[in-house]
C-alpha cells in the first residue's frame, strides 16, 4: 500500500520560499538505488529513489532530484571513489558533499542504501557459500565507513533537511530453493544480514537519520511455512524474497518493480515523520 506523504512543513519555515521555489533530494546509494534490472541489464526508472521522488515531488512542485546512486558501490568506494565518475567529484560522496553546499539550505531529503555489495562479494557465485575471511572484515569495515558517510552528510545538511538510510532485505534467502544444502545457507545467512542490518540502523541513528526497515518490510526473519504455487510449502521469507526481487528466477538479487515500491513506502513513512 502507498503510503501519502504530507507536505514538508509550512511556508513560513522555509527561508527560500521567497523567492525561487527549487529544492532538492539527493538519492546516494548502490545499484538499488540506481535501479538496476537484470532483464533490461541495465539502470531503470524503477527505481525506488525515481518512484520516492515522484511522490515528494507532489508536494513540493519545485523539487528536483540529484541521483547519484552507483552499480556496485560499496562503502569504501562511495566514500573514496574509483566505481562511478561524477563532474568535478573524487567519489559519489564528495558529489552528495558538493551538492548539499552548492544548494545549502534548499536539500529537503537525501536518502541512502549502501553495504549490501560489502557482503555480497564474500558470496560465491557458484555454490553461494560465504568466504568468513571476507565476511569478517566487511562486518569490521560496514559500520566504521557508514559511520563516516552518515556523519559527513548530516554535517552538510541544515534542519530543513530530512535523511533517511534503510536496512537490507535478504536476498541470500533465496538459496532456500537449491535443496538442503541451500536452506542450510538461507538458514545462516539470517544472523549475517540482522547483524549488518544492526550496524547500518545504529549508524544511521547516530548520524540524525531515520531508518527505513526495509528488512522488516520483506518479512526478512518470517519463516512462517506458506503454500506458494509452483513452489509449495517454503517460508514467508523465502516466498516474499522471490515475489519482491529477482533472486529466485534470475539468481540476481535485485528488487524488481514491486520490490522498489515496498521500498518507497518504508522510506516514505519515515521521511513524514516529525
Amino acid at each position: 500500500m502507498a503510503v501519502v506523504l504530507s507536505a514538508p512543513g509550512v511556508a513560513a519555515a522555509c527561508p527560500w520560499n521567497g523567492g525561487d521555489d527549487t529544492t532538492y533530494y539527493i538519492s546516494i546509494g548502490d545499484s538499488i538505488a540506481a535501479g538496476y534490472q537484470p532483464d533490461v541489464n541495465r539502470d531503470t526508472n524503477v527505481a525506488y529513489s525515481d518512484q520516492l521522488y515522484a511522490q515528494l515531488k507532489q508536494y513540493q512542485p519545485g523539487l528536483k532530484h540529484i541521483r547519484l546512486g552507483c552499480d556496485g558501490e560499496t562503502t569504501a568506494s562511495l566514500i573514496k571513489g574509483g566505481t562511478c565518475s561524477y563532474p568535478n567529484a573524487q567519489s559519489q560522496l564528495d558529489a552528495a558533499l558538493k551538492a548539499l553546499a552548492e544548494h545549502r539550505g534548499r536539500v529537503s531529503y537525501v536518502t541512502v542504501d549502501i553495504g549490501a555489495n560489502d557482503i555480497l562479494e564474500c558470496v560465491n557465485k557458484t555454490t553461494g557459500a560465504f568466504d568468513q575471511n571476507c565476511v569478517n572484515r566487511a562486518t569490521q569495515a560496514i559500520p566504521q565507513n557508514v559511520a563516516q558517510i552518515t556523519q559527513a552528510l548530516r554535517a552538510a545538511g541544515t534542519q530543513n533537511t530530512k535523511f533517511a538510510g534503510m536496512t537490507y532485505y535478504n536476498p541470500f534467502l533465496a538459496q532456500w530453493l537449491r535443496g538442503q544444502g541451500g536452506q542450510e545457507t538461507a538458514k545462516g545467512s539470517v544472523s549475517l544480514v540482522n547483524a549488518e542490518n544492526a550496524a547500518l540502523s545504529q549508524a544511521y541513528a547516530a548520524a540524525g537519520f531515520k531508518v527505513a526497515d526495509v528488512a522488516g518490510a520483506f518479512r526478512s526473519n518470517d519463516f512462517t511455512p506458506v503454500n506458494v504455487p509452483g513452489y509449495g510449502d517454503i517460508p514467508a521469507n523465502v516466498a516474499t524474497v522471490c515475489r519482491l526481487t529477482w533472486a529466485c528466477t534470475k539468481q540476481d538479487p535485485h528488487p524488481n518493480a514491486s520490490g522498489h515500491t515496498v521500498i518507497v513506502g518504508t522510506f516514505a513513512a519515515v521521511l513524514r515523520q516529525g
